[in-house]
């Protein structure tokens, strides 16, 4: 792919003719953007540079990445509009509606954000191209428009891929896709220091990143925001318009203004003769892209995708014979940055119209949800992720609330009671609260880039109802956390187990060297009723003489109610010296890594036992798993992947005897692959019905796409059940509602425990599952365990932790590294 040098002499030289006064990247890195990779601090250092030097330029700090590298937005506009910015951007929150002061904004205001996935790094060498041309020849779009650039969103996995690609590349670099310097080592650069997708984590705001970047995004909501990407080597460019499905939230405007800003980007590739494409792959719908998101905050939201990313390097030849450059890669990105500058300052009045309007949410089809709160600690946890966006929520009075109602999936009652959570969509961001918790999002078109189904209700597990009248609902002072208080009299301490929050409490209190039990259980004592799981922390077990100290000031940290008892005699159940009533010890954890895992799902359980639980684990490479001394753990973790290197014959015997001595082995969603229908294990792969279709062989070429996907399943919500009297599925009521990521399915264990499973009634709830596909999920398993002499396999067929979004899941692994075998000592 060439770049047309007359362009490239235009563009990036003769800037000095006009702009003496401020260094291009190139002056100031001292060689030419694309002929290497640029690490962050140097990024970070020419944007300080510029907002130092020019005083139509603010550079922010915003953040800090897990890694300690700090994330930046800088603001490019007018002189005049930098004087003025607070102004500007409080003008624009009143058109949402967040704010009530002026709304005459009339300044258009565009969010460029770069590099996301880390190894898609020719977008951070642009935006340093970008605002450099900002600054010195299109000063005349700045007077009316306020340009935020996030040169890096994820500094950490950049520097990950910049960093291995600087220690392996060729000098000269070796454009042959078979060089080394075009194959990154597992887990690449694209993720961040946890290893997620941030560009999937933009509603759920599970990582520090997203928490903090939406923090600032929310004080500005931006008409247009464009989220820069890449592809593989070789696809042309993509920009919008976007493909189908778009959500049907989206207005017309939206709609037409991406086919604006498209044509505009194709005056510029046509003159240059660069291929490219759009209505293609990327559609609008999953609500936590950097572009959907920002589309149901009322923006133009768009994916730039370039060819390259982790395979591009400095130079590899496509597979027509055209050699792929950074140089090449980074122009094309600073053209439709640019490109889209233009025609928003060109649009910048009917920007601000149509912005207002979006706002108007007098025609949403559910006014509220009402979501029973029936666990606070759930409840907490929505809140804060609403209060991550700034949207709004209420309490319910006394009252019987018609609607669609989550767990029967019809039109149904809810008996409301004070203090249960109700979010209204007459709010500025109803639309997003729309979008959130409606119970199925409406599909036009089943080929789509990622999962259908994402319902809070669900994903939180709540008893909830859609109204489509407006429920009636006030505010309400949060209950304050009573601390607990000391009884040295006690003969015990209760604490419940309903919630992640008490796995939480569970893992300090070992860590701690104080021994809980759990009953397996319902008992009650001193006139109240406990559920099985319930945790009791016996005197008898835990000597040490400050363990009353110890312990209330762990549970007032983690603000969890201690009720004291003094009799060890129940009033109904199993007293507390039960065989039934079981130790809790301190569980030694191992997580496999490496080649053959994904890279998402072990850092998701990652994230989840350092950031969550709060809980030590060890993590193993795949390269020495087999000679890794198993003895030395009481629980294993296999994420899912495809392990057919890692768990071979002899490394399923070693495991297999290691469980049989009190281990808990836990294999989640494709790591199941390794275990179905082997020798020795109780797994068996639920075949799909093989009735030939007569007719697949004279399906035409241009239908087998679509074809295809009525075998799968790419996210969608199905109704379990759940055995409650098994140590795995306590917390959990009799159904649980579980979002399936794969048509794979299997058997009821024969010889085992199916502790969450799908019956032969079962449907999905909401989301695409292909016509073919869904046949195959009646009368499978969801979890189960294989007892092997004293230990377990826990099978987990849908990923719990899945983007960590599904916070209903993350319990049932809580439970399978404490509650099953933990109150066997090993040697």
């Amino acid at each position: 792919m060439k770049i047309n040098s007359l362009f490239l002499l235009t563009f990036l030289t003769l800037g000095n003719i006009f702009a003496q006064e401020i260094q291009s990247p190139q002056e100031f890195l001292g060689y030419e953007i694309g002929s290497r990779f640029t690490r962050h601090h140097k990024v970070v250092d020419y944007f300080k540079y510029v907002s130092n030097t020019l005083s139509n330029v603010k550079l922010e700090k915003y953040g800090e990445t897990n890694e300690h590298r700090p994330l930046y937005v800088s603001y490019i506009s007018s002189e005049e509009n930098i004087i003025n910015l607070e102004n500007i951007r409080t003008s624009n929150l009143s058109q949402t509606g967040i704010l009530t002061e002026n709304t005459d904004n009339k300044k258009a205001i565009v969010w460029l954000s770069y590099n996301v996935h880390g190894n898609e790094a020719s977008s951070t060498e642009a935006s340093m191209l970008t605002l450099y041309e900002l600054v010195t020849h299109k000063k005349d779009w700045l007077k009316n428009t306020v340009i935020i650039i996030d040169p890096c969103i994820n500094p950490d996995g950049r520097d990950r891929y910049v960093n291995w690609y600087n220690q392996v590349k060729s000098t000269p670099y070796n454009t042959a896709q078979d060089a080394k310097e075009h194959h990154e080592p597992w887990p690449g650069g694209r993720a961040n220091h946890y290893l997620f997708d941030l560009n999937r984590d933009w509603a759920w705001a599970t990582q520090i990143e997203s928490k903090q970047r939406i923090k600032i995004y929310n004080k500005w909501m931006p008409h247009i925001h464009v989220d820069f990407h890449e592809q593989g080597i070789n696809s042309p460019y993509y920009f919008a318009p976007a493909a189908e499905p778009f959500h049907e939230i989206i207005s017309e405007w939206q709609r037409d203004f991406q086919t604006q800003i498209g044509k505009n980007h194709a005056k510029y590739f046509d003159k240059e003769g660069w291929l490219y494409f759009t209505k293609e792959s990327f559609d609008l719908l999953y609500p936590s892209y950097g572009d959907t998101y920002p589309t149901f905050m009322g923006s133009i939201g768009m994916t730039y995708e370039q060819a390259g990313g982790g395979r591009g390097g400095l130079g590899v030849q496509t597979n027509e014979g055209e050699i792929l450059t950074l140089k090449d890669r980074a122009i094309h990105h600073t053209s439709t940055g640019l490109s889209t500058v233009e025609i928003s300052s060109k649009n910048a009045e009917k920007l601000n119209a149509e912005f207002r309007k979006f706002f108007n949410n007098d025609n949403l089809g559910y006014k509220s949800f009402v979501l029973k709160n029936e666990n606070q600690d759930k409840t907490n946890r929505l809140k804060k992720l609403l209060d991550t966006h700034e949207i709004t929520y209420e309490y319910a009075s006394e009252q019987t609330v018609k609607g669609y109602n989550f767990k029967t999936q019809k039109e149904d009652k809810l008996n409301a009671n004070k203090g249960d959570l109700v979010i209204h969509t007459n709010q500025p961001k109803g639309k997003m609260v729309q979008i959130l918790f409606e119970p199925k999002a409406k599909l036009v078109d089943s080929l789509t880039y990622d999962i259908t189904a994402w319902s809070l209700p669900y994903a939180h597990g709540f008893n909830a109802v859609a109204s489509k009248s407006k429920v009636n609902s006030s505010a309400m002072m949060a209950k304050a956390f009573t601390l607990n208080a000391m009884d040295k009299s006690a003969y015990a301490y209760i604490s419940k187990w309903t919630s992640l929050e008490d796995a939480t409490f569970l893992g300090e209190l070992l860590k701690n060297n104080i021994t809980p039990r759990f009953s397996e259980k319902p008992f009650s004592i001193a006139g109240k009723k406990y559920r099985r799981g319930t945790l009791i922390i016996l005197r008898n077990d835990n000597k040490q003489e400050t363990f009353d100290e110890e312990l209330i000031k762990i549970a007032n940290t983690n603000k969890r109610v201690l009720q004291p008892v003094t009799t060890g005699f129940v009033d109904s159940g199993s007293d507390f010296g039960s065989y039934s009533v079981k130790p809790i010890h301190k569980q030694n954890v191992a997580l496999l890594s490496g080649n053959g895992a994904s890279s998402l799902s072990f850092g998701e359980i990652w994230h989840f036992f350092e950031t969550e639980l709060h809980y030590p684990l060890t993590i193993i490479d795949s390269e020495y798993f087999s000679n890794a001394n198993f003895s030395a753990y009481d629980v294993i973790i296999i994420p899912e992947g495809y392990y057919g290197g890692t768990l071979t014959r002899s490394t399923l015997d070693k495991l297999t005897k290691w469980t049989r001595s009190g281990g808990t082995l836990i294999a989640i969603g494709t790591a199941l692959h390794s275990f179905a229908d082997k020798k020795g294990f109780a797994l068996t792969a639920k075949k799909a019905d093989s009735q030939n279709d007569k007719n697949s062989n004279l399906t035409p070429y241009a239908e087998e796409e679509r074809k295809s996907v009525k075998n799968l399943i790419t996210g969608a919500i199905f109704k379990s059940k759940i055995d409650t009297t098994h140590p795995l599925g306590f917390g959990y009521t009799e159904e649980y509602f579980s979002l399936k990521l794969s048509e794979t399915s299997y058997n009821y264990l024969k010889d085992g425990g199916n502790v969450a499973y799908f019956n032969k009634n079962t449907q999905n709830v909401s989301g695409y599952a292909g016509s073919a596909a869904v046949k195959n999920i009646p009368e499978s398993l969801l979890f189960g365990e294989e007892q092997k002499g004293s230990g377990s396999i826990i099978y987990m067929v849908d990923n719990p932790l899945f983007r960590s979004f599904w916070e209903n899941g993350k319990l049932f692994l809580a439970n399978a590294v404490f509650l099953l075998n933990s109150n066997k000592l090993k040697n």
